[in-house]
Order: C-alpha cells, then sequence, then structure tokens
C-alpha cells in the first residue's frame, strides 16, 4: 500500500506552519492515516506542539541542511519511524527538484504538492527571486495565496503563474482564511463578438483563456499570427499553430498553441515547422489525450503565408 507524501511548499513566514497545523488537526484529513511523520526543512516564527502532536501519532523531524535530504536519509526514517503518511515543509531557499529527484522509500508516493504564498509579498520576491518561486509554482498542485485583501491583483498573479503550470490550482484567501473569490480576467478583446482578432500582444492571454475556459470560445472564429509545429507525436492529421511565449524569464521560453486541423485541401504530411501563417480557424471542444482532457482544438478554415514578425516572443501581461 502506497504512503502518501504531501510537500508543502513556499518562502519563508508564507504561512506553511500555519497551512500544516491547521492540517493536521483535522479530524477529517487524519481520519484513518495511522502514524503521521512531519519532516520540517524550514522553521519559522510559528511552531509546532510537539507534545500534543505525538499524543496524535505525529512525529516530527528536524532537517537542518539541504545536503542532509538524502536516498539513505529517507530510507532510515522509513526504518525508524514507518510511518502511514509523510509531510514535508519545505525550505523555500531550496530547489523542489532536489527533494523530487531523490529515491523516496518504494512505498512511499508524492501524493500532492501545494504551495503557499503571502500575497502581500508577492511582488517582492517575483521580482527578486522569481525564478525560484516560479520553479516552485512548476510542480505545484494547488498554489493557496493568503493574506488577499481588496487590492490584491489577483489577475496578474494568475498571469505569472498559469503559463508556468497549466494545470494548478490557484486559492485566493483572506487573512482570516475566507475565500478571497477567483481573478477576474479582464480580456483584451469583445468576447461578444463572433469573430475575434487577436494580436500579437494578446495571444499569451487568449490562449491562456481559451485553455481554461474552452465553453466560452466554442463556435467562435479567430484570426492570429502563428508559427506551425509539425511532428509525428501529434494525433494524425494535426499540427499546432502558436508561438514562443517567455514564461518567466529569458531562459525559459516554451512554444505555446493549440492541437489544429488544417483546411481540407491542406495535407498535415506536407507541411512544414518553423512555417508563418495567419490563421483563421474555428473553435471547438474536444477529448484530446495531449490535453489530459477536453480542450480547444481549431479547424482552420484558412492558413495564409506570412512574414515572421520583428517581434517573435509573445507574453502573458
Amino acid at each position: 500500500m502506497e504512503k502518501p507524501v504531501f510537500l508543502i511548499n513556499g518562502f519563508l513566514d508564507s504561512g506553511k506552519t500555519t497551512f500544516i497545523n491547521e492540517t493536521l488537526n483535522d479530524p477529517q484529513f487524519r481520519a484513518g492515516s495511522g502514524k503521521i511523520l512531519l519532516i520540517l526543512c524550514e522553521e519559522g516564527e510559528e511552531e509546532y506542539d510537539e507534545v500534543a502532536f505525538a499524543k496524535q501519532g505525529v512525529s516530527i523531524i528536524t532537517v537542518e541542511e539541504e545536503s542532509q535530504l538524502t536516498d539513505e536519509f529517507l530510507a532510515g526514517l522509513e526504518m525508524f519511524y514507518n510511518p502511514q503518511m509523510i509531510l514535508v515543509e519545505m525550505n523555500g531557499m531550496w530547489k523542489l527538484t532536489g527533494f523530487l529527484e531523490l529515491n523516496m522509500p518504494d512505498d512511499w508516493a508524492i501524493a500532492q504538492i501545494i504551495t503557499i504564498v503571502d500575497a502581500t509579498t508577492f511582488d517582492m520576491y517575483m521580482k527578486n527571486m522569481r525564478s525560484l518561486m516560479l520553479e516552485e509554482m512548476k510542480y505545484s498542485d494547488i498554489a493557496i495565496v493568503n493574506r488577499c485583501d481588496d487590492d490584491t491583483d489577483k489577475t496578474a498573479i494568475r498571469r505569472f503563474v498559469k503559463p508556468v503550470n497549466r494545470r494548478i490550482q490557484i486559492v485566493f484567501e483572506r487573512e482570516d482564511g475566507t475565500d478571497a473569490g477567483d481573478a477576474e480576467e479582464e480580456l483584451p478583446y469583445d468576447m461578444t463578438q463572433s469573430h475575434l482578432d487577436i494580436s500579437d500582444e494578446d495571444y499569451g492571454i487568449w490562449y491562456m483563456d481559451a485553455m481554461d475556459h474552452p465553453d466560452n470560445y466554442v463556435g467562435k472564429t479567430v484570426s492570429f499570427l502563428a508559427m506551425s509545429y509539425v511532428s509525428p507525436k501529434l494525433p494524425k492529421g494535426y499540427f499546432v499553430p502558436g508561438r514562443m511565449a517567455m514564461t518567466c524569464c529569458a531562459d525559459d521560453v516554451a512554444f505555446i498553441g493549440l492541437l489544429s486541423k488544417p483546411p481540407v485541401m491542406m495535407d498535415v504530411k506536407k507541411m512544414k515547422s518553423r512555417q508563418w501563417y495567419q490563421v483563421t480557424a474555428v473553435i471547438r471542444k474536444e477529448f484530446q489525450k495531449e490535453y489530459q482532457g477536453e480542450g480547444p482544438v481549431l479547424y482552420c478554415t484558412s492558413l495564409a503565408p506570412a512574414e515572421e514578425p520583428a517581434e517573435k516572443l509573445v507574453y502573458f501581461n
């Protein structure tokens, strides 16, 4: 039987300890969990009540140095504590990939990676530790943005996070832990129109919104400038028109685009990658394994050869 491992990530004083305390004191979370091991890689101002936790079957081990996290160290914890569940409070200054690359005990399995973010310090960390912060987001299942107030720019936070990790769920909470609502995306084009002309500047925002809310685009016609990507790895008869996008920094650029069917008179087998087109297509929603579910698929009505733009990169804000 697999033993679930929960990684709780985030910078110092982001609220990781508060989150873990609340989680471990939740009877529903603890139900049937048996012995729990909490591995602390960082100690903040708030502390754990080790005596009270010990009575509940929670053992706490502190890791002082990143170099302590080795395959042998985890194997020793498994042998000594024999936990049924493991929680790891990560140090925000240590690379998450370092832990993910460890060979954990055979029956340990990553169940969920959660990143805790303090909304009041988000801008500061994005300016000074952008790549480290977005690396945390890259592997997370959930980002909990706490300490939000009426001035929190939730849309800006979403635009920073989503390009790095399409599947991440972002939750916004107020200081008291109540729901602060979702980010309200202000789209730079008119969704009341049946035909959307997407400019280079708006491509990244359109891509994110179409992926997040494909139902809103079903039946609409869209036009944009894109570069072709053709590969035998794609579903038969499909290609991807897209753009190179800067996801977090100059060293982190990715090709983003939607699965597409060319016009009926064009054969994908005769198409080449890195060709520029002015694309006009109708959007449908279909199940595709590349999307791991349903997502937007473009049915092109026109692919007009176009010149390469002076600025090939697109952005998300």
